[in-house]
């Protein structure tokens, strides 16, 4: 194959997230965004009602919560159980898909919770460096 035929393994790939148009861009957004991350890994303890998730999330609005619930369920993040109840119940729990991008999500929330105090020691040097001396 000639230098011009040859593909490499990223060039085969369906998607690129890098590419402006590629639609894994946009699920990569709701996984990574500060509401979805926390979202999908409070949810890789166990199913949650809204109010409860709201809860463990803590921070997040009711609005805001609605709107990322969507758009993971949206993405096969997140199943959905309404429970024909009354009042109504609705159940919130992670798909297949949701539970292994959540656990990879959380592979990195740990490595950061671990390294905290190497970025707090590093934010303090990088703020002195930058602060005038009277």
């Amino acid at each position: 194959m000639s230098t011009t035929q040859e593909r490499t393994a990223e060039q085969d790939l369906p998607y690129d997230v890098f590419s402006r148009a590629c639609p894994s861009r946009g699920t990569l957004e709701h996984v990574t965004g500060r509401w979805g991350a926390l979202t999908l890994g409070a949810l890789y303890q166990g199913s949650f009602r809204f109010n409860e998730l709201r809860r463990r999330v803590d921070g997040v609005s009711e609005k805001m919560l609605a709107q990322t619930l969507h758009a993971l369920e949206r993405d096969g993040l997140v199943h959905r159980e309404a429970q024909p109840t009354n009042p109504p119940r609705v159940d919130y729990e992670l798909t297949a898909l949701g539970r292994e991008v959540a656990g990879r999500l959380l592979a990195l929330i740990e490595c950061v919770e671990g390294r905290m105090d190497e970025v707090l020691a590093s934010r303090e040097r990088y703020d002195e460096r930058r602060t005038p001396t009277a």
